[in-house]
């Protein structure tokens, strides 16, 4: 007897269970044939970011990196701008795709597709519920936050875009965190355009200035872009303000080159952009082996740090003595000091010292010393291949076992767990 193709030789002795039983197993032979010719050889994986930001470039690292060791992707890469729309080529006969979800048209066509999709844009597009790796807009907001409070700053604003819910989302987490040291934080909103919200700025020159001029001074401003920044201190330096000790400015994004080459080089958050590639690639990899892997919960990624540039290098601290002995603890943390050496760089005795410092900063001087180090040794861990003794003596803890003990009481973990910035390695 013969069915779609399949045909049986049936005898006198056959049973219809036998018969039933070898047409399965006909048809999974031929499923299993087929998805052995879908995926016998290479797999066509398209990376649709753009490649004139370090975080683009960072994503595609991190998804290289990925394919470096799995050895199983042929990785389609196009050149293109942040502005640029990015499109699947028509006819394009891949398997999978690692996208920049920024706009409707983009989301359409990815679904219609068909093709497992991971998403690394922190914009939410109605009806795109590809699975997402993004970063972690609260805790970027806040280490900004931390950065402009461990500096002494009392005044904060926020120079933002409106109609776009993850700046909003990040916006909020910055005022909370400075609501939470007893500040509060005044907002000045620009508009965007669909698809160009780190770029495409309608700036009204004359009101920005006027909320500039309404600002007390010194101020610690976070915007959510290095292009943003870049406007702002040319607003700043027109209207005839010092940066950074009028107003200080930092980027939620770190564009490497952009944040250097700026009037006042930008400090800015260092997005962990390869690891959320590298993420992105292994949860693609899931998808292309089970569908059921596309249900698992979004994945935010924290940011590895603050890049300290001009625009934020100063200490908004109005007593003189106290800026000094806050200058010598971070000039060389890992100098052999203890409160007694900092109290008489100080020209205090330790009691005022101590007294100064729970007043402007809500610590002790060991509390700074302790932080100022472990600041340190995280950005070796997450920047460098130091060894993990040369990490310890490099941002001054005693001994590598000192450095762990500190980093378990502070964090639960040890020194070794930040080691992110190269999550295929660690």
């Amino acid at each position: 007897m013969s069915l779609n193709g399949w045909s049986y030789n049936v005898c006198e002795h056959t049973t219809w269970r036998q018969v039933v039983n070898a047409y399965f197993f006909f048809k999974f032979a031929q499923v299993m044939s087929n998805e052995r010719r879908d995926f016998s050889g290479p797999q066509k994986i398209a990376v649709l970011v753009d490649t004139s930001t370090s975080w683009g470039r960072n994503i595609i690292e991190g998804v290289h990196s990925y394919q470096k060791k799995h050895d199983r992707w042929h990785l389609y890469v196009e050149p293109r701008g942040l502005d640029q729309k990015l499109w699947l080529p028509p006819g394009w006969d891949g398997h999978g795709v690692i996208a920049r979800v920024g706009y409707r048209e983009l989301s359409r066509q990815l679904k219609q597709s068909g093709l497992p999709v991971v998403n690394v844009s922190g914009i939410r597009i109605p009806g795109a519920k590809f699975p997402r790796i993004t970063t972690n807009l609260k805790k970027s907001a806040t280490m900004a936050a931390e950065h402009f409070l461990n500096n002494g700053f009392q005044h904060f604003a926020y120079f933002s875009l409106i109609s776009l819910d993850y700046v909003a989302e990040h916006q909020m987490a910055f005022s909370h965190a400075v609501r939470q040291r007893g500040f509060t934080c005044r907002f000045f909103e620009s508009e965007s355009e669909e698809g160009k919200g780190d770029s495409a700025w309608t700036m009204d020159q004359e009101k920005l200035l006027e909320w500039l001029n309404t600002l007390p001074k010194p101020v610690g401003i976070l915007t959510w872009t290095s292009s943003a920044a870049r406007e702002l201190i040319y607003a700043c330096l027109d209207a005839g303000y010092r940066i950074p000790e009028q107003i200080a400015i930092m980027s939620g994004s770190d564009d490497e080159l952009f944040c250097k080459v700026a009037p006042v080089p930008i400090s800015a958050i260092r997005v962990a952009a390869e690891e959320i590639g590298f993420l992105a690639a292994q949860r693609l990899d899931e998808l292309l082996i089970s569908k059921e892997a596309g249900h698992s919960r979004d994945l935010q990624v924290p940011p590895l740090g603050v890049v300290v540039r001009q625009s934020t290098e100063v200490l908004a601290v109005e007593d003189a003595s106290l800026a000094k002995a806050l200058r010598f603890i971070r000039s060389d943390p890992a100098q052999k000091m203890n409160v007694d050496d900092v109290a008489a760089q100080a020209g205090f005795c330790r009691r005022l010292l101590e007294q100064r410092f729970a007043k402007v900063l809500g610590r002790t001087p060991a509390a700074e010393i302790k932080r100022v180090r472990v600041e340190l040794a995280l950005q070796l861990l997450q920047t460098t291949n130091m060894r993990i003794s040369d990490v310890a003596e490099k941002s001054g803890f005693s001994t590598a076992e000192y450095m762990a003990t500190v980093f378990r009481k502070e964090f639960g973990v040890a020194p070794l767990s930040f080691r992110r910035n190269k999550p295929h390695e660690s």
